[in-house]
């Protein structure tokens, strides 16, 4: 996961709610959108600690993709999310992320997860490009690509 910028993945705990879970007792699939969001939010205000963030400025989720390795339950405890920066382009990059368990409840990974963000001006409707600054603030987060086992990367 990490890469030659990043010692390890940011990581940030994100509470599970009771709402969270589907008739069958685990956390239905579309609340893993809302997990990844929590940790993005969380982790922006620390990433841009003296500036404006992100989404402060504008952004948009441009495409998801994710990986379930294993059914999580409801429980009072949260799990952790890791995030980095796997790929940065003109206008926008994207994340990864791994949904495990905190290291003082195990080692189980939940799900691993992409997210491609665009910076977007939403009075122009049109998207906008990363500042240089945005750049090397990502670039201290970076790491490598997402492994899917379905891609084979």
């Amino acid at each position: 996961m990490p890469g030659p910028h990043a010692s390890r993945p940011y990581r940030v705990e994100v509470p599970l709610r009771w709402s969270d879970m589907d008739a069958y007792g685990h956390v239905n699939n579309v609340q893993y959108l809302r997990l990844l969001e929590d940790a993005r939010v969380i982790g922006f205000r620390e990433w841009f600690p003296d500036r404006p963030t992100l989404l402060d400025e504008g952004i948009v989720v441009s495409r998801h993709a994710i990986e379930y390795r294993a059914p999580l339950t409801y429980r009072p405890e949260p799990v952790e999310v890791d995030m980095w920066v796997t790929r940065v382009h003109g206008a926008g990059f994207d994340l990864g992320y791994v949904v495990r368990d905190p290291d003082a409840v195990g080692e189980r990974e939940y799900a691993v997860a992409e997210t491609g963000l665009v910076l977007y001006d939403f009075a122009t409707s049109t998207p906008r490009r990363l500042s240089a600054e945005a750049r090397s603030q990502l670039a201290a987060h970076s790491g490598d690509a997402v492994t899917f086992r379905w891609s084979g990367r």
